[in-house]
C-alpha cells in the first residue's frame, strides 16, 4: 500500500482511521493531546454577545494560484464572523475524504489551515474526519463552523444601510474566481493571478475604531460584488448606485474576463469586504484601509440612495446606467 494513499473504507473508526487522526489530523490541526480528546470542546466563558457561522467548502482544484481548500476554509469562516462585527474565537471542522485522497496533499491542506488559523488568531478545537469510497465524493470537502464575540454594543447587519452613506471596497475584485478557474481549466495566463484569500478580521478591528460610522460589512464571495449589493439593497429597502470607472479590477482580471466573457462583478473573492458607511465619516475610513496591508488598493464605488428600492443601479464607463441584478445560477461553480 503506497504511504502516500489514504484507503480507508467508508465509515472506517479502527485502527487506521485512529491512526490517519493521530499521526496527522490532530497534530497538525491543533496539538491537542490524547487525553484532551473528548467529544467535544469544553470553552472558556467570554463577554459580550457571540457570533455563529457555519460553512462548506468544495472548490475545485484544491489547490490554486495564492491558496487552497485548507486556508480557504478558516478564512471564509473568520471573515463571515468578522462581518457581523464579531472577534473570531475558536473553529470547528469537518473533512470529508475520498478513499486514495493523498496523504501529501492532506498533509499540505491541514496545514495550510492550521497556518492561516494561526494568522487569524483562532484555535481549531473540535472536528471530524469521514472517508468515503471512491467515487462518493471529489478528493476532499471541508466544514467549518466559527464562534466569535462582539466586544462592542455596534449592530452592523445588512438592513444597516441609509440614504448617504458610501459604499467601500478593500481592494480589486475577481482575483479569487479567475486564480481558481484558471488553474481548474490549465489557462496559461500572460501573468500570474493569485487569490485574494485572507483573514479579514483585523482589517475590521480597524474599521470598528469609527464606531456606528459602520453601518453593513459583508464579504462578496460566490456572486460577486454585484450580488452582495443586491442583498443590501434588498435587505435595506433602499437603491444603491455605484460607477464602472470606480470599480478596482487588476489588468490582468480584466483581460481573462473580457476574453471568457464574464464580469467582474459576479466573480467570487475571498479576501475582500464591502463597507457601508456614514459619508461624514468615508474619508477617513478610506484612509484607514488603505493603510491596512490588505487594503491598498480600496477605494469608494458608489452609495446608497433613497430611491430605486431595493435595486442596484451603475453607471458605465460610456455614460449609460446599468441595472446589476443577482447572479442567475452560478457564474463559476466549485469556486469556493
Amino acid at each position: 500500500m503506497p504511504h502516500d494513499l489514504i484507503l480507508l473504507g467508508h465509515g472506517s473508526g479502527g485502527a487506521l482511521s485512529h491512526q490517519l487522526l493521530d499521526e496527522l489530523v490532530v497534530p497538525t490541526l491543533s496539538g491537542i493531546s490524547q487525553a484532551g480528546r473528548d467529544d467535544a470542546a469544553v470553552l472558556d466563558p467570554v463577554g459580550g454577545r457571540l457570533a455563529f457561522t457555519t460553512d462548506c467548502y468544495v472548490v475545485d482544484p484544491p489547490f490554486f494560484p495564492g491558496g487552497s481548500i485548507g486556508d480557504l476554509a478558516v478564512n471564509g469562516t473568520v471573515n463571515d464572523l468578522a462581518m457581523m462585527g464579531a472577534r473570531p474565537l475558536y473553529l470547528s471542522t469537518g473533512l470529508i475524504l475520498e478513499e486514495g485522497f493523498s496523504r501529501d496533499d492532506l498533509a499540505r491542506i491541514l496545514t495550510a489551515m492550521r497556518r492561516a488559523a494561526d494568522a487569524a488568531g483562532v484555535a481549531i478545537v473540535t472536528g471530524d474526519t469521514k472517508v468515503v469510497p471512491r467515487g462518493k465524493a471529489d478528493r476532499i470537502f471541508i466544514t467549518t463552523s466559527g464562534v466569535g464575540v462582539l466586544d462592542h454594543g455596534l449592530t452592523i447587519c445588512g438592513s444597516g444601510a441609509r440614504p448617504g452613506d458610501r459604499v467601500i471596497i478593500n481592494g480589486t475584485i475577481g482575483d479569487h474566481g479567475i486564480a481558481v478557474l484558471a488553474a481548474r481549466e490549465g489557462l496559461e495566463l500572460s501573468s500570474d493571478v493569485t487569490s485574494d484569500s485572507a483573514p479579514l478580521n483585523d482589517l475590521v478591528a480597524e474599521l470598528l475604531k469609527e464606531g456606528d460610522a459602520i453601518h453593513v460589512l459583508r464579504d462578496p464571495t460566490r456572486g460577486g460584488v454585484a450580488t452582495t449589493l443586491k442583498e443590501i439593497a434588498l435587505q435595506s429597502k433602499l437603491g444603491i448606485a455605484i460607477r464602472e470607472d470606480q470599480l478596482p479590477v487588476s489588468r490582468e482580471v480584466g483581460a481573462v474576463c473580457a476574453i471568457l466573457g464574464l464580469d467582474p462583478l459576479y466573480v467570487a473573492n475571498e479576501g475582500k469586504l464591502l463597507a457601508v458607511v456614514a459619508p461624514e465619516a468615508a474619508e477617513r475610513v478610506l484612509e484607514r484601509v488603505r493603510n491596512h496591508p490588505l487594503g491598498r488598493e480600496s477605494a469608494v464605488i458608489g452609495e446608497v440612495t433613497d430611491k430605486n428600492e431595493g435595486r442596484v443601479t451603475m453607471e458605465t464607463v460610456v455614460g449609460g446606467m446599468r441595472a446589476v441584478e443577482m447572479l442567475a445560477g452560478e457564474q463559476l461553480p466549485r469556486i469556493c
